[in-house]
């Protein structure tokens, strides 16, 4: 285990250390660094406060628990099969990321760009996806369960396979969205609009 003290965290704060991978931050104060490309890869990093910090094609494959991102330039970043839960993505950027797999139960995306990301399988159980710009974003076999994607723009979006039990889908834009064999029990769509979206 990469567990990294005082001296390094500052070496980390002057985009010294490229590769992070392992790497022990819990509570880390990087807000506003600069940290493109950086190998974090099954680092520890429950609680780090990435506010601001540029991220762009990092390699996040790691313990994100409870993370915040507010502001932070994520374009390209990997996130596969990450632990987000509870992580903050307010205001940030995250054209091109993957979060396929990602365990991001509680996490806030609310009204964000998130137009044609892959969220395959991912586990979105309650997560705040309010407003949020979803249009050709990839869900299938995800877990919305309980989900807040009232107002999102779910436009031609793949749904496929995911569960949406209980999801808050209140006046989201679901056209053309592919909703086949997905789990709509408890479902609430009241005013969404559905056209061209079978709902059978």
């Amino acid at each position: 285990m990469n567990e990294l003290k005082s001296l390094d965290i500052s070496a980390v704060r002057a985009g010294k250390i490229k590769d992070l991978a392992n790497a022990h931050l819990p509570g880390a104060d990087l807000a506003g660094t600069q940290l493109p490309e950086v190998d974090f890869n099954q680092a520890h990093l429950v609680g780090v406060n990435f506010a601001g910090a540029n991220l762009q094609r990092a390699k996040l494959r790691a313990n994100l628990r409870g993370v915040d991102f507010t502001g932070a330039d994520l374009k390209g970043a990997d996130f596969r099969n990450a632990d987000l839960r509870g992580a903050i993505f307010i205001d940030a950027q995250l054209r091109e990321a993957s979060f396929a797999g990602a365990f991001l139960n509680g996490a806030i995306f609310n009204n964000l760009d998130l137009s044609g990301l892959d969220f395959r399988g991912a586990d979105l159980r309650g997560v705040n996806l309010i407003r949020a710009n979803l249009f050709q974003a990839e869900f299938s076999s995800a877990n919305l369960s309980g989900a807040d994607l009232s107002q999102a723009d779910l436009e031609e979006a793949n749904l496929s396979g995911a569960i949406l039990r209980g999801t808050n889908l209140q006046r989201a834009n679901l056209l053309c969205a592919v909703v086949e064999k997905a789990d709509l029990t408890g479902t609430l769509l009241t005013d969404a609009c559905v056209q061209g979206t079978p709902l059978d």
